[in-house]
């Protein structure tokens, strides 16, 4: 026999042969000599038998495509390659099977063969050979998926010639509707039911094979159970691992491959996803090909359905574009061409159809790749068949290299192996329209228009919706408007009508309008006459505004001011009460009291405001027993209740002042009738008792200033003693003291008004009037006004002031 060298490109594998097991083989266990044993015998041994049958016949595929390779590579006839092949597989040792799939793969050199290498590489049995190799596997399973009559005869020779081998017990096969919707193509491992059960799969559904479709990568679950993903097979392999991997050849997503494994596994090695990749790219082949071809189209060289999507597009009112994919050398999707434009397009850069039509879609449109991702967007719709929208995307296109922009409305959908990409640019018109419309709305306003000659009525939508009838029923002519308003508004109407009919005037007029619906709405109506060329009146426009929320405002406005003015008047005649009654117990000035060897002066200053009347209040009066009693005293807060206050603590402390008691008692006293027979008022005052024989002034306080004495050329703050607020506990003693005073001494007792500021301490403010009393002026009244007239006080409080001069 004569032998020849290995054709060129071709390379000998090296490698003893590997064996299959012998068809008569019988389990080891089996016991023959019964007649259980000899049937399980015979069974194994058919088993084997089928086994080998199958793997002859799928064989002989692969050996007869390797003699076609050796045919065209040597040029020579079948018997000729045959002979070859039979030499070269001799002097490689290994099996005819390999040999004729490793004569494919050099010759193929596609990515089912880089796959088998890398595969091999890594799954290669170091303690000898395999029964059955990765190459002749995956090119087993290829001839069975490329041979495969349907979908389900597809799937099981998948599973029993690539996956089995994995590990995997189940692999169903999903093709993808143009909706995005999934279909069971077929499937192999999985019970019958539980295949009809998931025949079909909606849009949107979450499933495990969903994850695969959206999924670059694909989708690998260690475990379905902990992924809680519906799926098929999800009762029988609950626990088991699932991978997910898109099927899609050309740039296209045909469908989605899902292998099940009956128990948790470990991410797969790499080797091995590439594998099932692989399988899944034949898959993608298959199902393209057993996709049900269309009618014949009339256009040579045109796809049928592409000429059906541009009649479609040709039909539409807004620009299209008809796409197809456009791929390179190597079958991957890198463009789309501008298959067809139809009549309506518009592009952004204002060029001509012929100049778009026939170009790739990047040429046409280089900025489609950059911000907005329109090119992305295409591609996505052609890879899964799911419809893409957008409102207001920016397109940009170049042209002289100047980016012109314009905003559009996007629509991008597939159909068949066509794309159709609609886009709607927002034109000037349509966006002022809009703008109308929204203003309209939102004014609640109507309009209309009134053609007096032939009595056509155009109201627009907002105007029906206010008069509360509908879209189909027939508009209100203006002269009947009164019918169908109050008629306490009709001499209104008769007036606005006159107007617009007779003067040939614009007028408006507001009336109520009585819906069908029982509604009644406040309305204001607008119109003007539209004049011929002859000055007759033919067309009334106008429009009608729902003035409902502002007339209901103004009514609640009006009501509002008029219980504030209400208010306002009840307030200022209260306090206009309280002041009258402050001023005829309190008056600004006293006549002067005549007492020997002293002179009295008092002084009070109301507050600035009058709605703060408030609680100070003094006294001077000579008693029964000679003596002369002095005092000063603020009740705490303001109005009519602090003045009456104020009135009862004065007159209670005159009528005590008679029994003869001490500063302290008078200050006890008092403070029972604070806090028993007030209402728990609370306020601060002193009290002093003076003996003009003896100059001896007796004196307690209750929470208040100390008295001042000036003795020239000073002036000092008497040492206050103990003594709490009058009102604040139910009983209280208070310390009382006495000074002696002399001739030219004067003192002074004051209330709060006079010192208090907002910005400064009391012990400020009392520096300042000491320092004030001290400059003395020749007489008492004098001093006492220019206390008044250097206050520094910014309280708003009122003042109340008794001086003393020893004479």
């Amino acid at each position: 026999m004569t032998t020849h060298e290995p054709p060129a490109g071709l390379d000998a594998p090296a490698g003893p042969p590997e064996r299959l097991p012998s068809a008569g083989a019988v389990l080891p266990d089996a016991p023959a000599t019964t007649p259980v044993g000899r049937l399980a015998a015979t069974v194994e041994r058919l088993r084997r038998e089928v086994r080998v049958a199958q793997a002859e016949a799928e064989g002989r595929a692969l050996i007869e495509l390797a003699k076609g390779i050796l045919v065209e590579r040597l040029g020579c006839g079948p018997a000729q390659a045959a002979r070859q092949l039979a030499e070269l597989t001799e002097q490689a040792q290994v099996t005819p099977l390999e040999f004729a799939v490793d004569v494919i793969n050099q010759a193929a050199r596609d990515r089912v063969s880089e796959i088998t290498e890398a595969f091999l590489s890594v799954a290669a049995d170091e303690a000898g050979p395999v029964e059955e190799s990765a190459a002749v596997r995956l090119r087993a399973a290829e001839s069975g998926v490329l041979a495969a009559p349907d979908t389900q005869t597809m799937a099981d020779s998948l599973l029993a010639h690539a996956l089995r081998p994995l590990g995997a017990v189940a692999v169903a096969i999903w093709s993808v509707g143009p909706d995005g919707s999934l279909t069971l193509a077929g499937s192999a491992g999985f019970p019958p039911g539980e295949a009809a059960r998931w025949r079909y799969v909606p849009p949107d559904v979450a499933t495990v094979a969903r994850r695969g479709l959206t999924e670059p990568d694909g989708q690998w679950l260690p475990s379905l159970a902990e992924s809680g993903l519906p799926t098929i097979g999800r009762r029988e392999y609950a626990d088991g691992a699932r991978i997910a991997v898109p099927s899609g050849t050309g740039g296209r997503i045909h469908g989605v491959l899902e292998i099940a494994w009956p128990k948790p596994e470990g991410p797969l090695p790499r080797p091995v996803v590439r594998q099932v990749e692989a399988l899944a790219e034949l898959c993608a082949h298959t199902l393209e090909t057993l996709t049900p071809p269309a009618a014949t189209g009339p256009e040579p060289g045109v796809l049928p359905d592409v000429v059906e999507l541009m009649d479609l597009a040709d039909g539409l009112h807004d620009p299209a574009l008809v796409l197809v994919p456009h791929l390179d050398d190597a079958g991957l999707l890198v463009d789309f061409r501008i298959q067809h434009v139809n009549s309506r397009f518009l592009d952004p850069a204002g060029r001509p159809r012929a100049v778009v039509g026939g170009a790739l879609l990047l040429e046409a449109y280089p900025m489609a790749a950059g911000t907005g991702e329109l090119f992305q967007r295409v591609e996505r719709v052609y890879a899964t068949g799911e419809p893409f929208r957008a409102h207001r995307m920016r397109l940009t296109a170049l042209v002289d290299q100047v980016p012109l922009s314009a905003v559009a409305d996007i629509s991008v959908s597939r159909h068949g192996g066509a794309v159709l990409l609609i886009w709607r640019i927002e034109d000037e018109t349509a966006r002022l329209a809009s703008l109308l419309q929204n203003a309209q709305r939102l004014g609640r306003i109507g309009g209309f228009e009134e053609n007096l000659l032939t009595g056509e009525i155009t109201w627009n939508g907002q105007l029906f919706g206010l008069y509360g009838r509908p879209v189909s029923s027939p508009p209100v002519p203006l002269q009947e408007l009164p019918a169908h308003a109050h008629p306490d508004d009709a001499v209104t109407l008769g007036r606005f009508l006159r107007t617009l009919l007779h003067h040939r005037r614009p007028a408006s007029a507001a009336f109520r309008l009585l819906r069908p619906d029982g509604v009644t709405r406040h309305m204001r109506v607008v119109a003007e006459p539209v004049l011929d060329t002859d000055g007759q009146l033919f067309v009334l426009r106008g429009a009608y505004q729902d003035i409902s929320a502002q007339h209901w405002t103004e009514v609640a406005l009006a009501a509002t001011r008029d219980q504030l003015a209400h208010t306002e008047q009840q307030a200022a005649e209260r306090n206009r009460l309280a002041l009258q009654l402050q001023h005829a117990i309190m008056p600004p000035a006293q006549a002067p009291l005549r007492v020997p060897g002293l002179q009295v002066a008092v002084r009070y200053r109301p507050a600035e405001t009058e709605h703060l009347v408030g609680g100070d209040w003094y006294d001077a009066v000579v008693l029964p027993s000679g003596l002369v009693l002095l005092c000063v005293g603020d009740v705490a807060g303001h109005g009519i209740e602090a003045a009456t206050s104020m009135v009862v603590l004065r007159n209670a402390l005159r009528g005590l002042a008679v029994t003869g008691a001490g500063p302290a008692q008078l200050l006890s006293w008092l403070n029972i009738v604070a806090h028993h027979l007030t209402g728990a008022v609370t306020a601060t005052a002193v009290c002093g008792l003076y003996d003009g024989e003896r100059r001896i002034l007796r004196w307690a306080r209750a929470g208040h200033l100390p008295p001042v004495l000036v003795r020239q050329p000073d002036a000092t703050a008497l040492p206050p003693v103990k003594g709490l607020l009058l009102g604040a506990v139910p009983e209280a003693r208070y310390e009382e003291t006495e000074v002696q005073l002399a001739a030219g001494d004067t003192l002074l007792m004051y209330t709060d008004g006079l010192i208090e500021r907002r910005d400064r301490s009391v012990e400020e403010s009392l520096t300042h009037l000491l320092d004030t009393a001290r400059a003395a002026p020749s007489t008492l009244d004098q001093q006492l006004d220019r206390l008044l007239t250097f206050s520094r006080s910014d309280t708003d409080d009122d003042t109340c002031i008794v001086g003393i001069r020893v004479a």
